[in-house]
């Protein structure tokens, strides 16, 4: 069984955008969750009346999932990946409070001080958002 979310990562809440990693493979790949809560904070304001996630917390819940699988990897624990940047990244659908937010990452290239890797977010199994993320790793 894949460990928690806050096992593997600093994230905390209110910024944590993983409910729950379902497979792990360390350092290549990862499939997730976030579980949106019909309470959260930014459906509030985004927008009222027609409340919908911002797409830049999905790609960040697909930064969480990537940095996920990257320090699952013995050789970056104890990191920290930030992004260095964000490719192609297309919004396709809405996703609004009490939705579940299917999460799909694979690393690509990985040295000791960068990587990429690309992701998909899917509401009941219809494309939400993709992209392709850059990232840098600090500390270490």
């Amino acid at each position: 069984m894949p460990p928690a979310p806050e096992e593997l990562l600093p994230h905390r809440h209110p910024f944590l955008f993983l409910s729950e990693i379902d497979e792990l493979e360390p350092g290549v790949r990862a499939r997730g969750r976030w579980r949106l809560a019909a309470d959260a904070d930014f459906f509030a304001g985004h927008f009222p009346g027609r409340p919908t996630l911002p797409g830049v917390l999905m790609v960040e819940s697909l930064a969480q999932l990537g940095a996920a699988a990257l320090l699952a990897d013995e050789r970056f624990a104890g990191r920290l990946p930030l992004f260095g940047g964000i490719d192609h990244a297309r919004f396709r659908r809405q996703v609004g409070p009490g939705d579940v937010l299917e999460l799909e990452v694979r690393l690509g290239r990985v040295s000791s001080r960068a990587g990429r890797g690309s992701g998909r977010a899917l509401v009941s199994g219809e494309l939400a958002c993709e992209a392709e993320l850059l990232f840098v790793l600090a500390g270490g």
